[in-house]
């Protein structure tokens, strides 16, 4: 027998085989990961939208709050003020005065405003009306308000003109009828009021005002309405257009796009019924005024049309493209980018950072802090301009060198959320810092 005969052999894996295989699962185990956390970021987002509060400021926002949670897990103070309450039923209520406001009639809580008309009651009882009323002494009176309804009601103006002559003359005059805002129209100037306070305030679509008018007794067609608020449209149109033109003077302007369905896409086809996007874009000048133009689409003609080489200073945007290219190629236009936009990105990533994003949110709130100042001292022009220089440059300049040094640190995935506030911020820098130091 020899003794130097090998081992019997059997199929075993190699090392590098192993290896290989352990790679493959450790790669697809990651990529898992990846997935599960980006729908876990959509899940809360939808949460978010249905659930969630729709104001943007944070609790960290605040001076001197260093700690980042959310509104449901919010500290309770160790002592508690103690409130005093009896108990009803299963559960406890507070035995507190009820607090009004000072402009409530009575316990009723009813508010009005001197334009809201009130309709007098003088309720009698049968003594003071009977045989024997003059047997009682009134002493005084008790009020009580109730809230009414009255029906919309639509009213017909008959204008009577006389046809007359002078005597001796054969000639006969007929009195002219009263102004009208629409020539040759049945309607009047608070029927036109009414069609489109109903409509574009409160989004009451003309076929039921045609119904509610029909209800009323009335007949008129519901083409008849369209055409009436298309004519009443034209008699605002040169309203927009001095407003449009007095907001084009302002020395920083806000401009920013927003969808909206608006039309068919048509009358037969696969797109038979379905709404098509449209877009509107405000304008926010200096004045505080707002003016809302319409495109049916987001492309930058529409940004040249309105513009149209009429407006000089700061523009403010989000970070569309569009506005840095028109900026780029207009000489006069200063293209700064908004900070809201930016905190928006890093608070989406706040679960998954949470002292990061602390950290950044605070240092973008001492931005709006100054903006508190600039208002409570009423500083405008140079006077603003410079305290924006002195407080509020050195908290940007520090803060795209805190986002520089987050980045350097390593660690961060491409496709991690605060990789992507960072490079939305640090591809921003230039426009962004702009946004502070304009002094209007």
């Amino acid at each position: 027998m020899n003794s130097t005969a090998s081992a019997p052999s059997f199929n075993a894996p190699s090392y590098s085989a192993l290896a290989e295989e352990n790679a493959l699962l450790r790669e697809q185990l990651g990529a898992q990961a990846e997935a599960i956390r980006q729908l876990t970021h959509q899940l809360d987002w939808f949460k978010k939208q249905l659930f969630g509060p729709k104001s943007e400021k944070q609790v960290y926002d605040l001076p001197g709050q260093g700690s980042l949670f959310q509104s449901g897990d919010a500290p309770v103070p160790e002592n508690a003020p103690e409130e005093k309450s009896r108990r009803v039923q299963a559960y406890q209520r507070g035995t507190g005065k009820k607090q009004r406001d000072d402009d409530c009639l009575n316990d009723t809580g009813l508010r009005f405003t001197a334009d809201v008309p009130v309709e007098v009651i003088e309720h009698l009882p049968a003594e003071l009306t009977g045989p024997e009323a003059d047997q009682y002494d009134i002493l005084g009176t008790k009020t009580t308000y109730r809230l009414a309804q009255r029906a919309s009601s639509y009213v017909v103006l008959k204008v009577e003109r006389p046809v007359f002559r002078r005597k001796g003359s054969e000639k006969p005059i007929t009195t002219p009828a009263p102004f009208n805002v629409l020539d040759n129209s049945l309607a009047d100037v608070s029927l036109l009021a009414g069609l489109l306070v109903d409509k574009f305030q409160f989004h009451l679509p003309l076929y039921r005002q045609h119904q509610r008018i029909q209800q009323a007794g009335v007949t008129v067609s519901r083409s008849t309405l369209t055409n009436l608020v298309k004519r009443a449209i034209d008699l605002l149109r040169p309203i927009v257009d001095t407003q449009t033109d007095n907001v084009l003077r302002s020395r920083v302007l806000a401009m920013d796009e927003t969808p909206i369905k608006a039309g068919h896409q048509g009358r037969a086809g696969p797109q038979k019924g379905k709404m098509k996007s449209g877009w509107f874009w405000p304008l926010y000048g200096d004045a505080d005024e707002v003016v809302f133009t319409y495109s049916n689409s987001r492309g930058r003609a529409h940004i040249e049309q309105v513009l149209n080489d009429q407006f000089s200073g700061t523009l403010i945007s989000d970070g569309y493209a569009a506005y840095a290219r028109y900026a780029q190629q207009h000489e006069g236009i200063t293209h700064a980018q908004c900070w809201v936009h930016s905190r928006r990105y890093f608070i989406e990533a706040q679960k998954d950072h949470p002292e990061q994003v602390t950290e950044a949110l605070q240092r973008i709130a001492m931005l709006y802090k100054t903006e508190e100042a600039i208002k409570a001292q009423g500083l405008t022009g140079e006077k603003k301009r410079q305290y924006r220089l002195d407080h509020s440059k050195p908290v940007v300049s520090d803060f795209f060198q805190w986002c520089r040094d987050q980045m350097e640190q390593g660690g961060l995935v491409p496709s991690d959320l605060l990789t992507k506030a960072l490079n939305y911020v640090l591809s921003r820098e230039v426009a962004q810092a702009h946004l502070r130091i304009v002094g209007s």
